[in-house]
């Protein structure tokens, strides 16, 4: 069952000690609710009138010189202070991400602080820069978090995905050392797949730019992290759900000494490593890579035909991938009535995922977050956040979460 959190839009969440504290104006307030953002750098120093001798205004001067040094650094810590708050706000909600397994349960402290955050164009700037910063590659849930919190969170303004674009640099990032380990780079690619769905007309076509798109192309390199590869793949894919961006993608992809996809097309199912998260995508875009397999030796596969609308299904029949945040389903082709029968799964990516059985009445509300083991006819296993499911109530099992490459 997919946690669809949601919350009342006219309810704020306790009123933090910065909210108590904050004497400006309604609209001001409105801005910076929650989180005073630009409270070091609106501290000034009041100054009073002429001085009447050179020894006067000579010592008066070394004094505001001193108050500037002072206020520098407090900016400095404030600034840095403001950076740790929003980083464990952002590993808090990932930690407790996992426990939201009804769609009543109300979402996080900590997520409803960021979202407050992220009310302004700076805290929202705050909050994307902490998830690029500190989510790390051993978490499932990481990707989860990054579309579930930029998806509650107000849209950027064009200001701010200029801040953001430039904050990135992506133009430089092969000498940059900002952003150099292999879970940021993943982390930047979920971003930008992420704000390439939520983002639409002028802003949606300047997103793209000429870095960013080198930059995705670049992290398509065999000798990158899979993990990296992969995401940097699905977010090219959703830049290029409008004409334009895919027009561009297209051309750049072409215009590379070796086109990408044929370099990773060659890691398709490489000594059956079930470990490598590329082996079910490798063939995302090649034109009907469907008819050039034999599918004669297959007795069941992953029916096209019975599945929700976003999940995507190798050409093989046997592989799913999905990278949406609604929660999509399918059935297999072959019905049993009678017996005792199983099957195994080889767990490519270990996020969230749902897998038993279902008969033809199981209805597949993929926008509700209902599928396999949200109803009556269904029940189903996850082993991500260790709890079976059946008729949408779920119970915990003690297995260990699975990981890439369990049978």
């Amino acid at each position: 069952m997919g946690a669809c959190v949601c919350k009342d839009k006219n309810q704020d969440p306790p009123i933090t000690q910065a909210e108590e504290s904050d004497s400006s104006s309604h609209a001001s307030s409105h801005r910076h609710r929650g989180y005073n953002h630009n409270s070091s750098s609106e501290v000034t120093t009041s100054t009073t009138g002429s001085i009447g001798s050179e020894n006067r205004h000579n010592h008066h001067h070394h004094h505001r010189s001193r108050n500037h040094h002072r206020q520098h650094g407090f900016h400095r810590r404030s600034r840095e202070s403001e950076k740790e708050d929003v980083d464990r706000l952002v590993l808090e909600t990932l930690s407790v991400i996992r426990t939201l397994v009804d769609n009543t349960q109300e979402p996080p402290l900590a997520m409803l602080i960021l979202h407050k955050i992220a009310d302004c164009d700076q805290g929202w700037l705050n909050v994307v820069k902490s998830l690029i910063r500190v989510i790390p590659m051993e978490d499932p849930l990481g990707p989860a978090v990054v579309d579930l919190l930029l998806d509650e969170c107000p849209l950027p303004t064009k200001d701010a995905l200029l801040e953001l674009k430039n904050h990135l640099n992506l133009a430089e990032m092969e000498l940059s050392q900002a952003y150099s380990k292999p879970c940021q780079q993943r982390n930047i690619c979920v971003l930008l797949g992420c704000l390439s769905e939520k983002l639409a007309g002028p802003n949606s076509i300047s997103l793209l730019t000429q870095d960013i798109l080198k930059f995705l192309i670049d992290r398509l390199k065999p000798s990158n992290h899979p993990v990296a590869i992969l995401h940097a793949m699905v977010a090219l894919e959703k830049f290029a759900q409008t004409t334009q961006h895919k027009v561009r993608v297209i051309e750049a992809m072409n215009q590379c000494e070796v086109h990408p996809l044929t370099l990773l097309e060659g890691w398709y199912r490489r000594d059956n490593d079930p470990k490598n998260p590329l082996s079910f995508a490798r063939r995302e875009g090649r034109p009907f890579s469907y008819e050039q397999l034999d599918h004669s030796h297959l007795n069941v596969m992953l029916n096209s035909n019975d599945v929700s609308e976003y999940l995507k299904i190798s050409a093989d029949g046997l592989e799913a991938r999905c990278d949406v945040s609604s929660f999509e389903s399918v059935r297999c082709t072959f019905q049993v009535d009678s017996g005792v029968w199983y099957y195994e799964v080889t767990i490519v990516t270990d996020g969230v995922m749902q897998i038993g059985w279902a008969t033809k009445d199981s209805k597949f509300l993929n926008h509700d977050g209902c599928g396999i083991g949200d109803d009556e006819f269904s029940m189903a296993y996850d082993g991500c956040r260790q709890l079976i499911w059946y008729h949408g109530q779920s119970e915990l099992h003690s297995h260990p979460c699975w990981k890439p490459g369990m049978l």
